[in-house]
């Protein structure tokens, strides 16, 4: 009971009045009262392996009880034998088992008495069983004829039920029974008629008695059967022959009931239990039993036959099972019948019982006692244990009838107990009633000063238990408000309580005699709340969810607390491991991989002392549907059936489509295949089949989240035969010799063969001359024609045909037949030179009749799919114009496709003298060369020198040293030298240049520079046509008095060594990133590969021809003044191959021939540097 904390100490009077409540409780023990039998044994089996028996009477009362007992109605002192033990205030006793106990058997009755009366117990038997045996008793054999009825007598010895006989051999082994050889209710085997197997010497009758763990068996008997005997030893019970070595047939005869009962019988029986109806017969042939009920019909779900249906077994017997029922034994020689009279009875049973009560002096009490049975049953009424008649009567009062006790005026000297007993022959029962008169204050059984405390909205409950004799009577008005309620109990309830009805409450009780008061102390709690989230959450099978349970309770409740969950009404056990998939943490459900089982309603109950309050969230499985079941196939048509099927569970998603496949086992056996859709929730569609084929069917249903399984294949279905509805498409021509042509198209697919036996019938004829057309029948999809004249176009025609028929009219179809080389060379070859690395070339194609092929525009060398005419120049250097020398011949080639007469030659080398020649081919291969032409081209600029040295330092001046250009391309002119300073914060001076006219000159020294200061020097070789690219390096001249060259001087310094082994391994890292970096994918950028080989005539070309290319746009140094000729720009590349015809798509072949446009994207880049140490350093533009 939770402790007040606070109270508003609101006094309010209960007070009862003309209420005697003392007779709907339980009388407290403090006051004086009858005794009262409270627990007592029933019948009770002393079994011999027990090492005790105990037989129970408890009983209470005011004075305390004393006990006696009787044994089968004669008094039974327990005194009497040593083996019995007893207790104090106690009617139980225990019989020791120390050997012989039968004198112990009978019915016990227990008395227990005090000063204002006597309570009796119903009677206890006590069974004490003997040892159950068969008696020793020599069993003469039995000699009986073949077809004789016989009985083999079991006659076992009494012991407790439930006893089970068993008739088996020496072997314990079962005597197999029938409808001829079985074992009646009472344990005797029956013969209706022996045969010459049942002979034998073990017959042995066994009885269990389960309850006393013993099986006895009976003495073996001997049955000898033969074909003929004496009729002087006949025994009795068998039938004598008539004639020896002859079996008489003869109609059935009962044996059970024997005939002596006559044709009819009684047999009772106790409601509720089972009734057991016996027929056995003998005769020859084996007799057939059969049951009837005369009066009325027998009930369809109670009887049974047992036993080879010679016992009608009905349990749990009701008054409508009463009547008339007959049996009858019949075979082919007659029939005899009997007839059960069937009576059900019942013990006796309480209608009416009379009651106990505590009652006020001067008040009235009738006792009422009512019992039926059949037969009906005969009341006794006892007071205190004795019969009341004539004899004994101590109430003048008293008035007694069979159903009733009535007294009047009632006095304390009344108080008594009454005992009521109904007995027929199937049984008896007892009720008693303990009138208790008395004259007493009021009691309050409830304690004084109780807390109470409940929630704000639930009931509050004060508790007043009171026990008064004589009645309470009105002494001041109670509580009369609408949410008061005062119950019989006394227990005043506050309904819908409210905060302000905390407070101290008092109860009151009085009565003639006296009075008596207690108070109780009501709190008011705050009620606790509680939101599970998300509310009705739908979630995909397979996810997890997570439930949470919100809630608020007062904080005096804070220690009782406690949540839990349920899923549909049932507890959720705490996980006990992490890995469960369902985990409850204090005010979260987590389900992992949600399965269709975890649907349903989650229910979170938050608990405290005082009050329980529940919030749900039905959690929604999503899942794909099940598969479709129970296919069936109706309205069969030649090329349609319909298919119905049943719907499987939507698992909360609405099927939206159901998806179609078959399989035909003819073509392609064990593929399936989608043939149709439905939308929606559709269960039947007509499908549209092909002839020829052997279906089954299945179907998928799909919903928002999937796909479902599909389903068990349906039946199958096989449609009949046609003439194909169609022809094959995709007829072409390929061929890969000139005298040849080879038809070929696309075969039918298996569902549109429509039959048996397909085959194709081809028709051909040479386009434009007036002929027959030819014709073949083939199986194959193609057909290959020799001796065809070369590249002639035919009309070509493909129909499919099988057993039924021939398909549609086929469409014509133009065809060549197979190409040859070309046979012409193209003439009037002519070179126009452009600048320096560009050329373009002219000249006449060949005739149409001399092409022997297709013309059909670009394609690549490497493709040998289209037939085409392509012109193919070739091109070799023979010497080179600067030093004279000879070439050994170095053949390119470059591809023009379709009918064009000129090309683009770029990437040549400059000064150089070249042979050129131009051929056609066709997809057959090369026509012949034309007559070699041979060009020129014009100088160019040099490429970048070899090297650029530093030799040595001073502290204003430094000598260079380069090397030759690569390729010169053109008379050397001279050089340009550049130098300008930078330092480390990339601030640079103004660019100074030095021109070197002479060509053979290879070093220059710098004076006039400053002391102790970085310069980076250029230098480019130039011709006729310009300057190239440059090539760079850095330096750093000496401080003042130190007259050591940068290789000679500083390179011997301890720190100039550690500085150049940081660069060093700066320098490592960074070619290593570079290396990682372009083999992740970095592409080479084109116009670096041009900066490499600058072209300026070139450059100028492609600005004309295309503008969106130019060279990138060359940045100046910060600073930096204008360069010797005004700007510095970097070249073209020399080696880009670059077409300059009017083509519509550019683009190189997949053999790197030239064959299209190219272009170069616009890049922000750098004045490039070979073999210098440092970084590219970018001039002024």
């Amino acid at each position: 009971m939770e402790v007040l904390l606070s109270t508003k100490r609101i006094t309010i009077c209960l007070i009862f009045f003309a209420l005697n409540l003392a007779a709907a409780i339980e009388i407290p023990l403090s006051v004086a009262q009858l005794p009262t039998i409270t627990e007592q044994s029933s019948m009770q089996v002393a079994y011999p392996f027990d090492e005790d028996f105990t037989i129970k009477c408890e009983a209470k009362g005011n004075p305390q009880p004393t006990f006696n007992w009787t044994k089968d109605g004669k008094p039974f002192n327990l005194l009497s034998d040593r083996r019995i033990l007893t207790f104090n205030n106690s009617g139980t006793f225990v019989i020791q088992n120390h050997g012989i106990i039968t004198n112990f058997q009978g019915k016990y009755r227990c008395f227990a008495s005090n000063a204002l009366g006597t309570a009796m117990s119903e009677e206890m038997e006590l069974i004490v069983p003997t040892v159950p045996k068969f008696p020793k008793e020599k069993i003469e054999p039995l000699d009986v004829e073949h077809g004789d009825s016989v009985i083999l007598h079991c006659n076992p010895p009494k012991g407790i039920p439930p006893l089970h006989i068993y008739w088996m051999n020496i072997d314990l082994q079962h005597i197999p029974q029938d409808e001829r050889v079985s074992m009646s209710l009472k344990g005797d085997l029956y013969f209706a008629n022996v045969e010459e197997n049942d002979s034998r010497s073990d017959y042995c009758c066994f009885a269990a008695f389960p309850r006393l763990r013993t099986i006895v068996q009976k003495m073996p008997m001997t049955l000898k059967v033969s074909r003929c005997k004496s009729s002087s030893s006949h025994p009795v019970g068998s039938h004598p022959p008539l004639l020896s070595n002859f079996i008489k047939e003869r109609k059935p005869k009962l044996l059970i009931p024997p005939e002596s009962s006559g044709s009819s019988s009684s047999v009772t029986v106790i409601k509720g239990g089972v009734l057991l109806l016996e027929c056995i017969a003998e005769g020859l042939p084996t007799p057939h039993l059969n049951w009837v009920k005369i009066t009325g019909s027998l009930p369809k779900d109670k009887p049974v036959t047992e036993n080879y249906g010679k016992i009608l077994k009905i349990e749990q017997v009701s008054a409508a099972d009463e009547g008339t029922y007959q049996c009858t034994a019949s075979n082919s020689v007659g029939r005899v019948k009997h007839e059960f009279h069937v009576h059900v009875e019942e013990p006796p049973q309480w209608i009416k019982e009379p009651e106990s009560g505590v009652y006020s002096v001067g008040t009235n009490l009738v006792l009422l006692c009512e019992a039926f049975g059949n037969p009906e049953p005969t009341i006794e009424w006892k007071l205190n244990g004795m019969p009341i008649d004539s004899k004994y009567n101590p109430f003048s009062s008293l008035v007694i009838s069979a159903t009733e006790i009535s007294l009047t005026n009632l006095q304390i000297q009344d108080s008594a107990v009454y005992q009521c007993e109904a007995s027929n022959k199937h049984g008896r029962i007892l009720a008693s009633a303990n009138v208790n008169v008395l004259n007493i204050a009021p009691l309050i059984l409830t304690s004084d000063g109780e807390n109470y405390a409940t929630v704000v909205g639930y009931s509050a409950f004060l508790h007043c238990e009171i026990f008064a004799s004589p009645t309470l009577f009105y002494v001041k008005p109670p509580l009369t408000a609408l949410r008061y309620e005062l119950n019989k109990n006394g227990t005043l309830e506050i309904k819908d309580t409210r905060k302000e009805d905390s407070g101290s409450y008092a109860c009151w009780a009085a009565n003639s005699v006296g009075k008596r008061a207690i108070t109780a102390n009501l709190d008011i709690r705050d009620a606790t709340k509680v939101v599970v989230s998300p509310k009705n959450p739908q979630v995909l099978k397979s996810h997890s969810i997570l439930l949470k349970c919100q809630s608020e309770y007062d904080s005096h409740l804070k220690h009782s607390f406690k949540l839990s969950w349920r899923k549909d009404g049932d507890e959720l056990p705490v996980s006990s491991t992490d890995n469960s998939r369902i985990i409850m943490d204090m005010d979260t459900l987590f389900i992992s991989s949600v399965t269709l089982e975890d649907q349903g309603v989650y229910t979170c109950v938050a608990r405290t002392s005082l009050d329980s309050v529940t919030a749900e969230s039905q959690l929604i499985v999503l899942d794909v549907p099940d598969p479709p079941e129970d296919l069936q196939l109706s309205e069969h048509q030649n090329r349609s059936v319909r298919l119905s099927w049943k719907a499987g569970a939507n698992h909360n998603s609405p099927v939206n489509e159901s998806i179609i496949e078959f399989e035909e086992n003819r073509w392609e056996p064990g593929k399936w295949q989608e043939l149709s859709r439905t939308t929606g929730n559709e269960t039947t569609t007509v499908l549209s089949l092909a002839p020829y084929m052997n279906y089954q069917f299945r179907v998928m249903s799909v919903n928002a989240v999937g796909r479902s399984q599909a389903s068990k294949p349906s039946l199958r279905y096989a449609t009949p035969p046609a003439a194909p509805d169609k022809n094959p498409e995709n007829i072409r021509v390929e061929a890969s010799e000139p005298n040849e042509m080879v038809m070929k198209w696309e075969p039918l697919k298996p569902a549109e063969r429509n039959g048996p036996g397909l085959e194709y019938k081809v028709s051909w004829r040479q386009q434009g001359v007036e002929a027959d057309w030819n014709e073949e029948m083939v199986k194959k999809h193609s057909l290959t024609l020799r001796n065809t004249p070369t590249f002639v176009p035919y009309e070509i025609k493909v129909q499919a045909v099988n057993n039924l028929g021939s398909g549609p009219e086929p469409n014509v179809t133009t065809g060549y037949s197979g190409e040859d080389i070309p046979d012409a060379a193209p003439s009037s070859v002519s070179v126009d030179t452009l600048n320096s690395t560009l050329v373009k070339v002219f000249w006449f194609g060949i005739p149409r009749d001399r092409v022997r092929g297709h013309l059909r525009g670009y394609k690549s060398l490497i493709s040998r799919k289209m037939r085409q005419i392509k012109y193919c120049v070739s091109w070799w250097k023979t010497r080179n114009m600067l030093d004279g020398k000879r070439h050994h011949p170095e053949k390119h080639f470059l591809t023009f496709v379709g009918d064009r007469n000129y090309g683009m030659i770029p990437g040549l080398e400059p000064f150089s003298e070249f042979h050129l020649t131009v051929l056609a081919y066709n997809a057959k291969g090369d026509g012949p060369e034309s007559s070699p032409v041979v060009f020129e081209t014009p100088e160019g600029v040099p490429e970048q020198p070899r090297s650029l040295r530093i030799l040595n330092f001073d502290k204003d001046s430094i000598t260079l040293s380069w090397g030759l250009p690569r390729k010169a391309n053109g008379h050397l002119t001279g050089y340009i030298l550049q130098y300008q300073i930078i330092n480390e914060t990339h601030e640079i001076g103004p660019l100074n240049n030095v021109t070197i006219s002479n060509h053979s000159m290879l070093s220059w020294r710098l004076s006039n520079l400053s002391s102790s200061t970085k310069y980076k020097f250029y230098v480019r070789a130039c011709t006729a046509k310009g300057c190239g690219k440059p090539v760079t390096e850095e330096g750093l001249t000496m401080a003042q008095g130190t007259y050591a060259g940068i290789y000679d001087g500083i390179s011997t310094q301890g720190w100039f060594i550690g500085l150049m082994c940081a660069i060093a391994l700066l320098t490592l890292l960074l070619l290593t990133v570079c290396f990682v970096r372009r083999n992740k994918g970095g592409k080479y950028s084109v116009k670096e590969k041009e900066d490499l080989h600058p072209d300026p005539e070139a450059q100028s070309i492609k600005d004309e021809i295309f503008g969106e290319y130019s060279d990138s746009d060359e940045k100046p140094l910060k600073g930096s003044h204008q360069s010797i000729n005004g700007d510095i720009k970097a070249t073209g590349s020399a080696d880009s191959l670059v077409d300059y015809g009017e083509g519509e798509h550019g683009m190189f072949n997949e053999d790197g021939s030239f064959i299209g446009a190219y272009s170069g994207s616009k890049e922000k880049g750098s004045v490039e540097s070979n073999g210098s140490s440092t970084a590219t350093f970018p001039l002024h533009a």
